[in-house]
């Protein structure tokens, strides 16, 4: 090889060896950029973490920390008071009463059985602590034919923690004796554990007033699996966070009516001690105490006297169809009536009876009996709010039913503003309506009757079903044309139903509102047979409430009021806490022409109403319904007083009750009279003021 060639691979050999190790150099300085690069990172999300721990997590980690250690005991708040729409009756309220509980001191759970020393006997123990307390209990206490025997007070002490943890007092009896109270105050040392606790009792006054709206209270521990409200509580208790709104298993709570819709202002905010534990959450001493915040009071717009009135003319009325037959008949599966007083301007309740009702006072301590429960679970549902049953065997129809005649005025409103007539046009009743192919389906007036030539307001007067059917339904369904099945007469009857407040919820400050049954959008029936049934008054079933809203919306010729039962909240110290307002949910647009029309119509001769020294609009209606086999008459009235100057609206119904007119009229008639005695139907009441 000539020195030429190896010149030039010794310099080929050179390059190789300084591109090398300048690659090697490269990666030396990527590497340690990456190192610094990622200890960079790093530290900046430690520092990161740390800002958060110290600015935003601290107080709760503090909370944390400090929750090993201690634990807050609730303390329940004094239940504010109910008041009827004067202020001085009361219509729910609590009373304090000395309850007896215990802390256990030791852990007697099964689950320490291997932890404990050679020869200690804890549950022998327990088990005379529990024989010692339930006779001395039995000596000195009431119990009103109830024997408290050790195995029960052991299933109070629950020393396997299946209720309570074990810092948690176990209440072993309310409502103690001076006797017991004495006893346990001075002898506390002979029963480690045992505290003498002030708590409070609901009671309900006893004329029984409203009881189904007032509601009822019951155990957190049973409410929590039943009301989603209590459940949510549950679930987000957190005695670290908030331990003011923490609720105790064996705390009363509203259950039903005012009660559980008002809860969070009357029960106000419980107090809680702030206890040492040990490592198996034993109590080793208290930290400290914080008071309760006494709950809020409600006025509500019920006034005990008309409210007292209506239930009694209900149960007088029902009395009255089982002895006295109506057009030969007796009518004694009537056994449930429902009425609604609301007034015009205000939409303030002032009556809502939902008959029978029962006395709730059974529930004051937050449970009853099961047979108890037996015998007053038909009469609990709110009827006048909710479809609720008879309560009898057998089929019956329920607290909702199909509205009859009183759908009528607004029938006929729908016609007007549909331009399906006008106001002045006859209409010649022959006693019969027919319809569907070929004629095939027949709708006659009640009883058979034939009107001959009628003007829109007197075919309401009359209550002719076959002007309903010939000038509303059968034309509406011919004015909007069918499409794949799917009919818009059918929506626009709804649409005027909604507004009306019918098919919808009232939005009454009550839980569980039910809307209605709206048989009208079944596909079950032709859209031509669902609005001619629905133009006389079947095709939907709604409440005594919405019946109440749905007369308020003619009274006042377009209003749709929310009705209120409470008129205002206070705190303790009689300061106002909130105000109830009226409020119009929505209007609906028609001429005073078609008003007038209408309200003209709403005449119907009811023998009750002899004498009233007002002049008042009403319908009357009686509703058929086939339940089973057989077709029953439900009485529905509706009515505004005075004609005018509106003051108030009244709804009744009575199932089975047969005729509106004599069945539920003469319910309304009392209500208006009470009423006027009360407030005045022309703004001056009619009782004495020295009878008040």
């Amino acid at each position: 090889m000539d020195r030429g060639s190896l010149d030039k691979k010794f310099s080929f050999k050179k390059k190789n060896v300084e591109e090398n190790e300048e690659s090697r150099k490269k990666r030396t300085v990527l590497r340690t950029n990456l190192l610094f690069f990622s200890a960079f990172v790093l530290f900046a999300l430690i520092i990161t973490r740390l800002a958060v721990l110290q600015f935003v997590q601290s107080e709760e980690l503090k909370g944390q920390q400090q929750s090993v250690n201690t634990k807050n005991v609730p303390l329940a708040p004094s239940r504010g008071t109910i008041y009827d729409s004067t202020g001085t009756v009361k219509l729910a309220y609590s009373t304090p009463v000395q309850s007896l509980y215990v802390t256990l001191s030791k852990d007697y759970s099964k689950r320490t059985e291997k932890d404990r020393k050679p020869g200690e006997k804890l549950l022998p123990e327990l088990n005379a602590f529990a024989a010692k307390l339930a006779a001395k209990l039995n000596e000195l206490g009431r119990n009103e034919g109830e024997q408290l025997n050790a195995e029960e007070i052991k299933k109070r002490l629950d020393p396997d923690y299946n209720q309570y943890r074990g810092f948690t007092p176990r209440l072993v009896k309310s409502d103690l004796s001076r006797e017991e109270i004495a006893y346990f105050l001075e002898h506390r040392t002979e029963f480690p554990g045992v505290e003498v606790v002030e708590e409070s009792i609901r009671h309900y006054d006893p004329d029984r007033v409203a009881v189904q709206t007032i509601g009822y209270m019951y155990k957190f521990k049973g409410a929590r699996t039943n009301r989603p409200k209590y459940k949510e509580l549950y679930e987000a208790n957190s005695e670290v966070l908030r331990p003011t709104q923490v609720y105790s298993e064996s705390e009363t709570v509203g259950y039903d009516g005012l009660e559980l819709q008002y809860q969070d202002e009357l029960r106000g905010k419980n107090g809680y001690k702030t206890v040492e534990v040990n490592p198996r959450s034993m109590p080793e001493g208290i930290e400290s105490i914080t008071p309760p915040e006494k709950g809020h009071h409600l006025y509500s717009t019920i006034n005990k006297e008309i409210q007292q009135k209506t239930e009694q003319a209900i149960m007088d009325q029902l009395r009255w169809l089982h002895t006295h037959a109506v057009s030969g008949k007796l009518h004694q599966d009537a056994t449930t009536g429902f009425a609604v007083a609301m007034e015009v301007e205000t939409g303030n309740i002032v009556a809502m009876a939902s008959m029978p009702d029962y006395d709730s006072n059974v529930w004051k301590s937050g449970s009853t009996s099961p047979s108890v429960y037996d015998e007053i679970q038909h009469k609990m549902g709110n009827g006048t709010i909710k479809s609720v049953p008879s309560g009898k065997a057998g089929p019956h129809p329920e607290s909702s039913v199909l509205l009859g005649s009183t759908i009528k005025p607004l029938s006929v409103l729908i016609g007007l503003k549909e331009n399906l007539f006008s106001p002045g046009q006859t209409y010649l009743d022959t006693g019969s309506a027919y319809y569907g192919k070929n004629r095939s389906s027949r709708v006659g007036n009640s009883s058979g009757h034939v009107y001959g030539s009628l003007t829109p307001s007197r075919a309401i007067e009359v209550s002719s079903n076959t002007f309903m059917v010939d000038m509303i339904g059968k034309p509406l369904y011919g004015k909007y044309g069918s499409n794949a099945g799917v009919h818009q007469g059918i929506d626009v009857w709804d649409k005027y139903m909604k507004e009306f407040g019918l098919g919808v919820p009232t939005e009454v400050d009550l839980p569980g509102e039910w809307a209605g049954r709206l048989e009208y959008t079944s596909k079950h029936e032709s859209a031509l047979t669902r609005l001619v049934q629905a133009s006389f008054g079947q095709q939907g079933k709604y409440t005594a409430m919405q019946l109440a809203q749905y007369t308020t919306v003619l009274a006042t010729k377009g209003k749709r009021m929310q009705p209120h039962l409470v008129s205002k909240i206070v705190d303790d110290q009689g300061n106002l806490v909130r105000e109830f307002k009226p409020k119009v949910l929505n209007e609906v647009a028609f001429s005073d022409t078609y008003w007038n029309t209408v309200i003209r119509g709403m005449a119907t001769d009811v023998k009750a109403f002899n004498g009233f020294p007002y002049d008042y609009a009403r319908k009357t209606g009686t509703s058929q319904q086939l339940v089973g086999r057989t077709v029953k008459d439900n009485g529905v009235f509706i009515a505004f007083a005075p004609r005018q100057n509106p003051k108030l609206a009244v709804a009744v119904i009575i199932p089975e009750g047969g005729f509106g007119a004599t069945s539920a009229g003469p319910v309304a008639r009392k209500i208006f009279d009470a009423y006027d005695e009360v407030y005045g139907l022309d703004g001056t009441p009619k009782k004495p003021l020295a009878a008040k």
